[in-house]
């Protein structure tokens, strides 16, 4: 495990090749079986709705705006109903902060679901969310998560996180939840039982010194708790978003691996470590696999925040298993929680 002088130093080390051996060989002792994972889910923006604004979203609407929804109940039923029949185990599902969906919403919705689909994982609503829902319900935080669980939530999102430190979220998202808040929601999570991801958004003008405040305080959360599966590092996408005129110039793909590469390293608790086809491209995504990322993430059916905000990566399963492959790796199916099958 590196210190955080260490993570300072290799973030500005101009030596990209040097530091990418380093958590490949980490990568190798957590991961000595030579496989890399994927899993087969769906992202379910379930609305749209948000009071937080953040500048460096282009997929909000203000509510009562023309362009608004809240998907009927049907209709996210359907999306799941393809989803299983793609071959697909898990339903991620976030949107906005929605200043009138209750909890009783939520549950009817988990409930629906687990009735229709008792098989599925759910892995839904990221920290702001479950905040904003605590809030508009009236409940307490331990309440609402517990309620969630209870009504079928298996696990928890890491989205929110962008950069925790409150310097940055002050500047790129001043509504939004503090880091301290979105630590508690993941740290209520796990001492309910509940596993959950923790993800960074970086190149949106933070310091490299913050960049490792925000990995500092997942691994403190990680020793404290342990109930992290895995962490989940992209760059900003600044295509439509108000930030993105701001930022002179975009994370390129040396800093996306560099910084892959010291996550690897800095995070060696959490077993995980997820390279991003979805903003980074499959080809670096693939380089990904040899500084530190054991896993390719989702093949995603269906994805509309991100590619708001400009990126238009997609990819079959196929695609996913030969960059595996051509990279020197065994592909395997996983579910949400890490769990291989299907020896395909």
């Amino acid at each position: 495990m590196i210190t955080r002088k260490q993570a300072l130093e290799l973030l500005a080390d101009p030596d990209l090749i040097g530091v990418g051996m380093e958590a490949d060989a980490l990568r190798r002792s957590l991961h000595p079986e030579g496989v890399v994972t994927y899993i087969i889910d769906r992202n379910i923006n379930y609305t749209n709705v948000c009071t937080e604004y953040c500048s460096f979203c282009a997929f909000y609407r203000p509510h009562g705006h023309p362009e608004s929804y809240v998907l009927p109940l049907e209709t996210i039923f359907e999306k799941i109903q393809e989803t299983v029949e793609l071959g697909g185990t898990g339903i991620l599902m976030q949107g906005g902060l929605h200043p009138e969906l209750e909890i009783g919403w939520y549950e009817e919705l988990l409930r629906g679901i687990k009735k229709r689909f008792p098989q599925v994982w759910l892995h839904c609503f990221s920290a702001p969310e479950i905040l904003n829902i605590a809030e508009v319900s009236g409940l307490s935080l331990r309440d609402t998560i517990a309620r969630l669980r209870d009504a079928g939530l298996d696990s928890i999102p890491g989205g929110g996180a962008e950069i925790l430190d409150d310097e940055v979220r002050r500047r790129i998202s001043r509504l939004k939840c503090t880091t301290g808040e979105w630590l508690q929601v993941h740290r209520t999570a796990h001492k309910l039982g509940m596993r959950t991801t923790a993800t960074m958004m970086f190149g949106c003008g933070e310091t490299l010194e913050q960049r490792v405040n925000h990995l500092e305080r997942v691994r403190n959360l990680q020793e404290e708790t342990g109930g992290f599966t895995a962490f989940i590092p992209w760059t900003f996408q600044p295509e439509n978003t108000s930030l993105g005129r701001t930022i002179k110039e975009e994370a390129s793909a040396v800093e996306y691996l560099k910084t892959l590469a010291v996550s690897r390293l800095f995070l060696s608790s959490i077993s995980n470590v997820q390279s991003s086809w979805v903003t980074q491209g499959l080809k670096t995504c693939q380089v990904g696999l040899r500084f530190g990322a054991n896993d390719v993430g989702s093949v995603m059916i269906e994805e509309n925040v991100v590619a708001a905000a400009g990126a238009r990566n997609r990819a079959t399963e196929e695609e996913l298993r030969r960059i595996i492959r051509d990279a020197g790796f065994v592909p395997r199916q996983r579910d949400t929680l890490y769990r291989t099958f299907f020896l395909h």
